[in-house]
């Protein structure tokens, strides 16, 4: 442990909802709900008026509409959000070059690694976050963070969540284990929904209430390699660095369908395709893979996944599709797919060779089900891609724009009435609101949606 609260982890609060609230004037102070807008789409992040209503990150769609049916419902403008989370970075990197990105919108500072000598009392940690974000706030527009500092990430993330939206806490050092010990023990990484309800099988709800529980009793209920990092980090116990190039671990892509696919022939053409953009990222971040996975979820929500690792590393089109066929060879998909997906993981820049020599399939367990792929306790921000082209998340054609291409929420043009975004279409209309986030809540017209006029926007 440190002996001074060096460790920051910065937040930008509801950050996707908060961009388009920004961007958009009429949409300030409402509930807006970014993700997919169909069917099938699902939530990205919500404005904390939409949570009001009880929306959440990973809930579908149709349930946050029917929760809160007056929402803006908008497709991700990321491009958009990469410029902001750009300028946040840059603001971090300013201060330390350990800065670790953990996604587009969330990130660790380590202030001991400053170029320049900082004043790391309690005083002067709240005195230097407080700079930071009236920065963060100028140099975007507006956009607000939470900010914790603690003598480690695992304090420092906490501590970001405790006044949240536009909050500042800083843990002083020798109070971390007394300051937990209230809390409720999902607050520890890795206690998602089933670890929390086996826990409380054995009446464990509190940190505190972890620490007493013996390691031979807690080994039997989450295992041991488990419960030893439980039990370190109920007693604040965390020495991890912050890195500042954070290794990528998997790269994904998935597709969720408007209605149920049963063609095999269909599934398979769609492998192919998510099998030549995984490949294609690999490639650029010049990375090899060696374990190929397949993500299937059917119409009642039951998730398979199904891996089959290599003895040498790929980066090869033919190679991933071919593997990720196989795999779904092996899957009934009679009764329908609602989503498939392509992954690669073991990710390395180092060639080698006999890939075609793959152990058993492996049959992990449902990453939907479990505590691994939780979305973020803090704002559920789901992610298009963590720090770096290497590191991209599940690329979910759910939230794309839908075939008619005036998705909700984009960015047009039109020649006689200048820049708006899409508020709606359909039916071969389009309504567009004309405003930006440098004019007042603007007037709001429909045309054509074939109107020579109206245009695709591009936003600096």
């Amino acid at each position: 442990m440190r002996r001074e609260a060096s460790v920051l982890h910065l937040d930008l609060d509801a950050f996707y909802a908060s961009v388009e609230q920004r961007d958009k004037p009429s949409l300030r102070g409402r509930p807006v709900v970014v993700g997919g807008v169909g069917q099938r789409g699902v939530v990205a992040t919500a404005s904390y008026e939409a949570r009001v209503f009880g929306v959440r990150s990973a809930m579908p769609s149709h349930e946050a509409r029917r929760r809160c049916p007056n929402a803006a419902f908008l497709v991700p403008r990321f491009d958009v959000y990469r410029v902001a989370s750009g300028q946040v970075m840059g603001l971090l990197r300013a201060l330390s070059p350990l800065v670790e990105p953990l996604s587009l919108d969330e990130a660790f500072v380590d202030l001991r690694a400053s170029p320049v000598p900082l004043d790391l009392s309690v005083e002067g940690v709240t005195a230097l976050v407080a700079r930071l974000k009236e920065d963060v706030r100028a140099a975007t527009g507006g956009l607000t963070a939470s900010v914790g500092a603690a003598s480690s990430k695992f304090l420092a993330k906490i501590a970001s969540e405790l006044d949240k939206p536009d909050g500042l806490t800083v843990v002083e050092p020798g109070t971390e284990v007394e300051r937990i010990g209230p809390m409720g023990v999902g607050v520890i990484f890795g206690v998602g929904p089933v670890t929390r309800e086996r826990l409380e099988r054995v009446g464990v709800r509190t940190v505190g209430d972890l620490r007493r529980v013996e390691p031979g009793e807690l080994a039997q209920v989450v295992g041991r390699a488990h419960a030893e990092n439980l039990a370190a980090l109920a007693w604040a116990r965390d020495d991890r660095p912050v890195e500042a190039e954070r290794e990528a671990k998997s790269i994904s892509v998935e597709d969720t369908f408007a209605t149920d696919l049963t063609d095999r022939a269909e599934l398979v053409e769609i492998l192919h395709r998510d099998a030549r953009q995984v490949a294609g990222r690999l490639s650029a971040a010049r990375l090899m893979a060696r374990t190929v996975t397949i993500k299937v979820r059917k119409p009642d929500f039951s998730t398979l996944t199904r891996a089959r690792t290599l003895a040498g590393a790929t980066d090869r089109v033919d190679v991933i599709a071919g593997v990720a066929r196989s795999l779904l060879d092996a899957v009934d998909v009679t009764d329908g797919v609602r989503l498939l997906g392509v992954g690669v993981a073991g990710l390395t820049d180092v060639l080698q060779e006999d890939l075609f020599a793959a152990e058993d399939p492996e049959d992990p367990a449902d990453p939907g089900s479990d505590d691994a792929t939780r979305a973020k306790a803090s704002d559920g921000e789901l992610s298009d891609a963590d720090a770096g082209p290497a590191a991209e998340a599940g690329d979910d054609h759910a939230y794309g724009p839908p075939a008619s291409g005036w998705a909700p929420g984009l960015d047009v043009e039109h020649d006689v009435h200048g820049p708006g975004w899409v508020w709606g279409a359909g039916r071969g209309r389009v309504t567009v609101r004309f405003e930006t986030r440098d004019t007042p809540p603007g007037p709001v017209r429909t045309f054509a949606d074939d109107d020579p006029a109206l245009r695709r926007r591009a936003v600096a």
